[in-house]
């Protein structure tokens, strides 16, 4: 079976793995804040709320993504949510290397963390793309 036949159980599987990516990932702004206080640019205001909210809205769009009615705008929503994650990833290059808890953030891993981006928003529109065409049923019932 193909990854891109959305009745495929492997299909279903990368999806779940993508969705708990950013619902992990979300859940990390409230157990280590303190963590991105480090990578949070200076001239951004609010920086508490920021991180908080940035958390919220991943574990939303993690969970949202899930469901056939609600995984274009999810990705979308991801899309978006990442291209406002880049000044963050331009002020972790600008500041590297720098100790991120018990993590010393070299240049190069600095770098190294925008093709990640890259990657991220093409999983992610590889998904808005195909969610016209979906199954009905949540990516949940395996």
């Amino acid at each position: 079976m193909q990854i891109t036949d959305k009745n495929s159980r492997t299909f279903k599987i990368i999806l779940i793995i993508y969705a708990l990516l950013y619902i992990l990932a979300g859940f990390n702004h409230f157990i280590s804040t303190k963590g991105y206080y480090a990578i949070m640019p200076k001239w951004l205001p609010y920086h508490e709320i920021l991180i908080y909210l940035s958390g919220v809205i991943e574990i939303c769009l993690g969970v949202l993504l899930l469901f056939s009615k609600t995984r274009k705008p999810a990705s979308l929503g991801i899309i978006l949510m990442l291209l406002a994650f880049l000044p963050a990833h331009i002020y972790m290059i600008q500041i590297a290397p720098f100790m991120l808890g018990k993590i010393l953030v070299t240049p190069f891993i600095a770098w190294m963390r925008l093709p990640f981006q890259a990657l991220f928003i093409g999983w992610a529109w590889y998904y808005y793309c195909k969610a016209d065409k979906q199954i009905s049923s949540p990516a949940v019932s395996l």
